[in-house]
C-alpha cells in the first residue's frame, strides 16, 4: 500500500470547494476554519488538501500538451473532448479539459492561500517553528507551481495573493505575463530557500523539497525566456538562461539525485521515488474513497484492454501515436519498444487495430479494478529532464561548452541503446531527443513551444501527417488556449478573450 499523502481525506468536508469557479469562491466560514485549524496536524492537513489538486494535473498534461502536439495524431474515430485540442479548433472556449485546466489551479490556489492565511494568523497553535515556515514554504510552492501551469496554458491570468471574497473575485482582471512570473517566482524563492533537503519519513513522500522548487524555479526561468511570438503568452524573451543553468547545476551538485542507468526502472511501478524522481505527484490505492492515478489508462484504447482480457471501460477510443514520432526512433532504441505499443491486437466482438498508442505507464499485471484508480505515481521533474535542460541553457549562451551539451546527450542516447556518439548538438536536435526521451510525459508542447521551433514544427508536421485533413492551419495565436467562456460569464467584460478563439 502506498503512502497516503496527497489524498488525505479528513478535509473532504472542511477543506473541499463545491463548485470550482477559478476565483469565484466562498471562503471556508470563520468558525470552520478557527475549530479546524488548532494543531500541528490539522495544518499538515491542510497542506495535503492543497497537494490534492495536483491529482489531475498528469492528464491534463497529457490532454493539453502530448494531444496539441506532434507526438499524436489524435484525430477521433468519433466525437471525444480531446478531438478540437488536437485539431486547433476555434471553438473550444467550452472545452471541459481547458475548464478544467483554470478550475483545478485556481481552485489549488485558493487552497494555498486559505491555509497560508490561517498560518498568518492562527499559525501560534504550531509547536514546531520549523515545521510553521516549512508548511508555509510547502503552499508558496505550491500556489506558485499552480501559477506556472495557469501561465503557460492561458497567458494573462488575475493573480490572488490572499483569499478573496465572491463580491471580490468578481473585480480582479487578469494580470500580465510578466507580473504572474513575478509572483510565481518570489514564491519559489522563498519555497527554495525554506524547504528540507530531503525527507526521511514515509509518509513524507512526494512533498516538495528545495531542490524541487530551484528545478521548477529553473523552468520558469527558461520558459519566461522562450520567444513572445507577438502574443500574450509564457514567452517574454528574458535571456535568463545563466539564472535558470545555475539553478539547474545546485539540483546536480546536491548528489541527491542519480541518472538511472535502466530507462524502464524510472517507470517501475515497483521503483517509484528513485533516484531519478526530483518531484512527483504521489498516489494512493484505496477502495474508498478513490484516489489513485488514471493517467496510466488515459491514452490506451478500452479496446486494447478487452482484448487482453481486462475490464477496464471508460469510452475511451485510440489516440495513434504520430507516424512522425515513431519513425524518428532508431531501430535499436529500446525507448520506443517501451514507450510505445505497435504490435496491434484483435478485441473480440470489434476488430483489429494496427495504429500505435502510448503505452509507456502501462503494467498490465497492475490494471485496477477501478479505471481511475491506478497504482502509480507521475513524474513532473525527473533527473534527465535537469541534465537535458542544462544543455539547452548553454546553446542558449549560459557558461558550458558544445562538449558539455554533446556529453549529456550522449549519456542519454547510450542509455537507450545507441552507442553511436553524436557531435555538435543544436537546440532543433535536442528538441528531438528530448521528444524521444520524454515521449508521453506531456513535455512536447512546453517544449516547442519555449525553444521557438512550434512555428515550423508544427505546420511542417501537420502537412504530412494530416491525412484526414481536419487539423487547422497553425498561427501563433494557438500557442495558447482561450479563457474558459464560463469564466468569460462571470463579469462581462472584466476579462478579454485570448486572440483568435
Amino acid at each position: 500500500m502506498k503512502n497516503k499523502l496527497i489524498y488525505i481525506v479528513a478535509l473532504a468536508f472542511t477543506f473541499s470547494v463545491g463548485c470550482k469557479k477559478e476565483l469565484n469562491q466562498t471562503p471556508i466560514s470563520t468558525a470552520t476554519t478557527e475549530t479546524f485549524f488548532a494543531s500541528n496536524n490539522d495544518f499538515l492537513q491542510a497542506v495535503n488538501a492543497v497537494y490534492a489538486d495536483l491529482r489531475t494535473y498528469p492528464d491534463r498534461m497529457l490532454n493539453l500538451s502530448e494531444t496539441r502536439s506532434d507526438n499524436l495524431y489524435a484525430v477521433a474515430d468519433g466525437p471525444r473532448d480531446w478531438e478540437p485540442i488536437n485539431n486547433f479548433a476555434r471553438t473550444i472556449s467550452g472545452n471541459p479539459y481547458i475548464q478544467e485546466a483554470w478550475n483545478t489551479n485556481f481552485n489549488g490556489i485558493y487552497r494555498a492561500n486559505t491555509v497560508l492565511n490561517k498560518l498568518e494568523t492562527n499559525g501560534n497553535v504550531i509547536t514546531d517553528a520549523n515545521l510553521k515556515t516549512r508548511l508555509t514554504a510547502e503552499a508558496r510552492f505550491l500556489r506558485a507551481f499552480f501559477y506556472f501551469d495557469l501561465v503557460r496554458w492561458f497567458g494573462k491570468v488575475p493573480i490572488a495573493d490572499k483569499v478573496y471574497s465572491s463580491a471580490e473575485a468578481t473585480t480582479i482582471p487578469r494580470s500580465g505575463v510578466a507580473a504572474v512570473y513575478n509572483f510565481i517566482l518570489a514564491d519559489l524563492k522563498f519555497a527554495a530557500d525554506n524547504l528540507p533537503d530531503t525527507y526521511t519519513a514515509a509518509a513524507d513522500k512526494g512533498r516538495a523539497t528545495k531542490w524541487a522548487a530551484k528545478g521548477i524555479m529553473a523552468l520558469v526561468y527558461m520558459t519566461r525566456s522562450g520567444p513572445t511570438y507577438n502574443i500574450d503568452g509564457p514567452g517574454l524573451a528574458t535571456n535568463d538562461w545563466q539564472v535558470a543553468l545555475d539553478l539547474l547545476n545546485e539540483v546536480i551538485n546536491s548528489k541527491r539525485f542519480n541518472f538511472l542507468t535502466s530507462y524502464a526502472d524510472i517507470f517501475s511501478y515497483s521503483n517509484e521515488n528513485n533516484a531519478e524522481v526530483v518531484f512527483n505527484v504521489e498516489y494512493s490505492t484505496l477502495s474508498n474513497p478513490v484516489v489513485g492515478s488514471t493517467f496510466a489508462w488515459l491514452l490506451v484504447p478500452d479496446t486494447y484492454f478487452t482484448s487482453i482480457g481486462k475490464a477496464v471501460q471508460g469510452g475511451l477510443l485510440i489516440r495513434p501515436v504520430s507516424t512522425d514520432l515513431v519513425n524518428t526512433y532508431a531501430t535499436n532504441d529500446i525507448r520506443k519498444p517501451f514507450n510505445i505499443y505497435t504490435a496491434g491486437y484483435t478485441a473480440p466482438g470489434i476488430g483489429t487495430e494496427s495504429r500505435p498508442f502510448f503505452k509507456k505507464y502501462l503494467d498490465i499485471s497492475k490494471v485496477p479494478n477501478n479505471r481511475v484508480d491506478w497504482p502509480i505515481n507521475y513524474i513532473v521533474m525527473r533527473y534527465t529532464d535537469v541534465l537535458m535542460l542544462k544543455a539547452e541553457c548553454i546553446l542558449r549562451g549560459a557558461s558550458g561548452s558544445q562538449a558539455d551539451v554533446d556529453l549529456i546527450v550522449n549519456q542519454v542516447r547510450s542509455r537507450a541503446g545507441l552507442t553511436t556518439p553524436v557531435t555538435g548538438t543544436t537546440i532543433p536536435q535536442l528538441m528531438e531527443e528530448r521528444r524521444r526521451e520524454f515521449a508521453a510525459e506531456g513535455l512536447r508542447w512546453h517544449d516547442l513551444v519555449r525553444s521557438g521551433l512550434v512555428t515550423t514544427v508544427i505546420p511542417a508536421w501537420d502537412a504530412k501527417e494530416d491525412v484526414s485533413n481536419s487539423i487547422a492551419p497553425f498561427n501563433n495565436n494557438y500557442i495558447i488556449y482561450p479563457v474558459p467562456q464560463a469564466e468569460l460569464n462571470v463579469t462581462p467584460g472584466l476579462y478579454t478573450q485570448n486572440p483568435g478563439y
